[in-house]
């Protein structure tokens, strides 16, 4: 029996673990903290549990891809769905004005026609150019073969907003279709018009949040692995990948134990893979080349506990922005920060009425926190908890502008920065999404799935997309590369 090591515990790895493991491998999850999950992870602070990555999921409805990959991955059992407001899952909200993005094409169109009537046609023609590349993508057809080059090679080189100036004539418009950016960090004249086509795609079919938090998806996956027989480990770092001359033979965790293994998996970011690498097998130039890739920006985290049954519950992930654009919030200064946040409720049953807890996300660089680098969670000093307790009372201000009576609900909160992901996760500088999409660097700024190490590959979102439809279609991708039949139709059927 091959035996399977994987590095991180994220839905990359559990969901490589559980396909392989499925498929007759010995497979061991190597997981370097206390906890399993990646993203996927929750905490519980009050009594009130908080997801710290994967807030919201689509296509998950009964015959969508989501769906068909949840059901053989056997999460639809153990995984309980609440689906959003159908009629405006997403609700973009621009100095006050509001608009709901609704599921389904053609009641997007009708809906967003309403807003801006001399655009329906234009309207049109966007979804219709959405939905041609998303079925020309892996993330629709489950395979690493493309079904429509020509329009999948146009628009991953592209920007979002170059294509929107050329189907769109109201610039307001444009800005609305382009509200929901913080769910990829997108950047002006840098994201390929594809990737929002994808993420588009992926929610317009449906939208739902993870009932009791995303971590049930970890919890069901690691149980799955260990129900098979393999394992997952959890306080195991790997420190060192082991080499012949020719290919990897194992791995060594911080606690001086062996792994041996036929094929290794490394779902972690990139940067954190090259730093226990040491083999004349991988490339300078590769190393520089995966190097100088850049990664998206971090963010600040605001966790708020609500009063008993004050804070009516938000069945729509809200978008708000000062002013009329979401363009480059990045781009802040210490006077203006926040200018736009996503703000979102916990579901911790099914539909529920009222709101324990919700999440408000706004951009950070890490520069920001970069003078406390090397500290601690909870170690970090007087200096640091002040800088996070004035940045949480401005985000709670500005939420207060957009949801007036939200900073009267709130009995408690809690926070992260970027190095609160840097250290539970892994991601360079802290990022919200590791590795980021940019249309100048073509090929090369892309992480491949095979390395020169003929048994070592890569999964994760670093991969092929973040997000849930991103990383599980990295990981059929990858755990093709050890198995001889076809997994596409196994995952298409």
């Amino acid at each position: 029996m091959s035996k399977v090591i994987v590095i991180g515990s994220g839905l990359g790895g559990l969901s490589c673990g559980f396909i392989l493991q499925k498929q007759g491998f010995e497979v061991t999850v190597l997981e370097q903290g206390a906890q399993i999950g990646g993203c996927l992870q929750c905490f519980s602070r009050g009594g009130v549990k908080f997801e710290t990555g994967m807030h919201f999921i689509g296509s998950a409805a009964e015959g969508q891809t989501m769906h068909r990959m949840m059901r053989l991955l056997e999460l639809t059992d153990t995984v309980r769905l609440n689906a959003l407001d159908a009629d405006g899952y997403d609700t973009i909200s621009f100095a006050g004005e509001l608009f709901r993005i609704p599921n389904g094409k053609e009641a997007f169109i009708e809906q967003l026609g309403g807003y801006f009537p001399k655009e329906k046609d234009n309207l049109r023609r966007y979804a219709d150019i959405v939905q041609r590349i998303a079925s020309a993508s892996t993330l629709n057809s489950l395979t690493s073969d493309e079904r429509d080059l020509a329009a999948n090679t146009e628009y991953q080189t592209r920007s979002i907003n170059e294509v929107l100036d050329e189907l769109f004539h109201d610039e307001l418009l444009k800005n609305v279709l382009a509200g929901n950016l913080p769910l990829y960090a997108a950047e002006r004249d840098k994201t390929p018009f594809a990737h929002h086509a994808f993420i588009m795609d992926f929610y317009n079919q449906s939208a739902f949040r993870v009932v009791g938090g995303s971590d049930a998806i970890a919890t069901s996956l690691a149980g799955s692995i260990r129900k098979m027989g393999g394992q997952v480990l959890v306080r195991k770092k790997v420190s060192r990948i082991c080499l012949d001359d020719t290919k990897a033979i194992g791995v060594e965790t911080d606690d001086q134990c062996f792994f041996p293994a036929d094929h290794i998996i490394s779902t972690i970011h990139p940067a954190r893979l090259l730093e226990i690498l040491d083999t004349k097998l991988i490339r300078p130039a590769f190393r520089r080349r995966l190097a100088s890739i850049p990664n998206t920006i971090g963010c600040f985290s605001l966790y708020v506990k609500f009063k008993e049954n004050t804070m009516p519950y938000l069945n729509t992930n809200y978008y708000g922005y000062r002013g009329t654009t979401p363009w480059d919030c990045e781009h802040y200064t210490e006077g203006d920060w926040p200018r736009g946040f996503l703000y979102m409720h916990h579901c911790h049953e099914d539909a529920p009425r009222f709101a324990r807890g919700g999440v408000v996300l706004s951009y950070m660089n890490m520069s920001d926190v970069a003078r406390w680098t090397g500290t601690t969670v909870g170690h970090r000093g007087a200096d640091y908890e002040a800088f996070k307790r004035r940045h949480a009372e401005r985000l709670i201000q500005e939420v207060e502008k957009h949801q007036p009576g939200f900073a009267a609900a709130i009995e408690s909160y809690y926070t992260s920065t970027p190095l609160t992901y840097l250290d539970y996760t892994g991601t360079e500088g802290g990022s919200m999404y590791g590795v980021a999409k940019d249309i100048a660097l073509g090929p090369a700024g892309r992480v491949p799935y095979r390395t020169r190490i003929p048994n070592l590959f890569l999964a994760g979102q670093n991969v092929n997309s973040h997000g849930m439809m991103g990383v599980l279609v990295g990981t059929i991708v990858t755990c093709q590369e050890l198995i001889p039949t076809p997994l596409c139709s196994t995952f298409s059927s």
